[in-house]
């Protein structure tokens, strides 16, 4: 039965123990439900950690268009090139717990009792999301669903709150335009290498 062998393949991959192996099915539902699978767990994470923090460090506000280029660029650059550059899923885990621990920083103040340790603990679960995205073949959606969580749960759900909506208005558009540059030089690369890869097998 089909719905049977989903909730098999899905029982399958929300097994800690898959956690570092290619998703059982690519389809688009599928990547989908893994994402807000390691969504959830990365918010229950944060719920906890809330729970027994008085004075949590809250990240800075970002513009519009510095929450949607981060998904390119973190996610190519953290996990597309090194895939596709050594072939080596261990260094792509690697680069994936280096950029899982750049969301310490993602303060206002450098200083170890005011880390954003939330945000940190919530991407932790988002490493294998990427990684096992990436491996499956899949780094188009890993790239599209991390500018679509960014943009929903960053920006558009704080704006609907009235606490962020300003932020939109505080873009700089020469590093906007740098970061537009940025992330299309690691797209292309990552699609050179990637291409690269594919001729070997050719």
């Amino acid at each position: 039965m089909p719905l049977h062998s989903l909730a098999h393949d899905l029982k399958k991959d929300f097994n800690p123990i898959s956690w570092t192996s290619k998703y059982r099915r690519t389809t688009v539902p599928y990547l989908i439900s893994m994402f807000l699978f390691y969504r959830a767990i990365g918010l229950i994470a944060v719920f906890l950690f809330l729970s027994f923090v008085i004075n949590p460090t809250i990240p800075p506000p970002s513009d519009f268009f510095t929450i949607l280029i981060a998904g390119p660029i973190e996610e190519t650059l953290f996990f597309g090139i090194p895939l596709y550059a050594t072939g080596n899923h261990i260094v792509v885990m690697a680069t994936g717990v280096l950029w899982a621990m750049t969301h310490l920083l993602n303060t206002s103040t450098i200083q170890l009792d005011a880390l954003s340790y939330a945000n940190f603990l919530f991407v932790i679960p988002w490493i294998f999301s990427s990684f096992r995205t990436w491996i499956s073949g899949k780094g188009w959606f890993a790239i599209v669903s991390h500018s679509l969580w960014n943009i929903t749960a960053t920006f558009a759900l704080p704006c609907i709150n009235g606490n962020s909506c300003n932020a939109i208005y505080n873009i700089n558009w020469f590093v906007a335009l740098v970061q537009g540059i940025i992330s299309s030089l690691l797209m292309l690369l990552t699609y050179f290498l990637y291409r690269r890869k594919v001729r070997k097998f050719e």
